[in-house]
């Protein structure tokens, strides 16, 4: 989630609460609720990750490389699944958006493919999906938001338990949130308390998203020199700026001068 405006091209309006879209300088922008920005995508390479938290969530990748199988809460514009499906050809991916508008949107406006087999669509609440039948995931990315801030039910210990229920031995969730946000610390204990003290912090560039990602089991504190050499791999393979999610993972997390304290 970030902040900008833009020139609004569609406006949308269910249950009170309107959902916009925009495009200037060649980039669609939407917006449910307020000027907060939701989602963006470069109309010149719609399968790419404009916005710079959502290249932060990618961080995972330096440490789970090869996700079989992704789940989302929250749907936004797509650009995370459209990433993942591009990019990822053997991942299976589930989307759970509590908002059908939503992702009628995402699929007119934001191109999310409505025929690939390894994409399912779910409309309905993410902390009930989870609650339901047996879920099995590699990765966890939740990114919640309605106009305000974090949808209450995604930031509970009852939910972080059940991501960590779900997911593999090596399962790792990523959740995006705002550094501002006066439930940010309160986020991130109720992690550390689900996934016994396993959470990393990410800054993810301006203006104050803050990645959280937590492990399953210990990453093993991981040499700078090994997570240096992985984010130069990761860069050359899929473009992002993996090497500044190394850096920026000193900024808040114990660490010393061979290793990340995790």
């Amino acid at each position: 989630m970030g902040l900008f405006k833009n020139r609004r091209i569609r406006k949308f309006e269910e249950n009170n609460a309107s959902v916009s879209v925009s495009e200037k300088f060649g980039v669609r922008t939407l917006y449910i609720g307020s000027d907060t920005v939701q989602s963006s995508m470069r109309l010149a390479r719609p399968n790419d990750l404009e916005l710079a938290y959502t290249r932060s969530m990618m961080a995972f990748l330096l440490f789970h490389s090869d996700p079989q199988r992704v789940l989302m809460v929250g749907l936004g514009g797509g650009s995370l699944a459209k990433f993942i499906c591009h990019r990822f050809p053997a991942t299976q991916v589930v989307a759970v958006e509590i908002n059908p508008q939503v992702v009628a949107i995402a699929r007119e406006f934001f191109y999310l493919p409505a025929g690939d087999v390894r994409l399912n669509i779910v409309v309905g609440d993410g902390a009930e999906y989870l609650r339901g039948e047996e879920r099995t995931a590699d990765v966890i990315l939740v990114d919640g938001y309605d106009a305000e801030s974090q949808a209450e039910a995604l930031f509970t210990l009852e939910f972080y338990r059940d991501c960590a229920r779900i997911l593999g031995e090596s399962g790792m969730l990523v959740v995006n949130l705002w550094g501002g946000d006066l439930n940010f610390r309160t986020c991130v204990d109720r992690l550390a308390q689900a996934f016994d003290g396993l959470v990393a912090c990410l800054p993810a560039g301006r203006p104050g998203n803050v990645i959280a990602l937590a492990f399953k089991c210990s990453p093993g504190q991981p040499r700078w020199s090994d997570l240096v050499k992985r984010a130069q791999g990761l860069e050359a393979l899929y473009g992002l700026e993996f090497s500044l999610f190394v850096q920026n993972l000193a900024a808040m997390n114990p660490h010393d001068a061979e290793r990340l304290l995790l």
